[in-house]
């Protein structure tokens, strides 16, 4: 599962590269999913629990499923 286009908010980043990796040793999908929306609610403790899951379910669809290297929606962070 490599990272298709370059990541600009760290975030984001953090949220592909862990789910990445835990899928690679064999985390089943939805347990990758929890444990990146848990990564994105620490680096984000003000979003609620349906937009942190939106945003990770969305930036996993558009790196890693469609492989898509146009920018994404999300946070405002760098």
């Amino acid at each position: 599962m490599a990272q298709a286009s370059p990541i600009g908010r760290r975030c984001e980043r953090a949220v592909i590269t862990a789910y990445s990796e835990l899928r690679q040793i064999g985390t089943d999908d939805l347990s990758a999913f929890q444990a990146c929306t848990a990564l994105y609610r620490i680096h984000h403790p003000e979003a609620s629990l349906s937009e942190a899951r939106r945003l990770v379910a969305e930036w996993i669809d558009h790196h890693l499923v469609r492989h898509d290297s146009g920018m994404t929606d999300g946070c405002a962070c760098e």
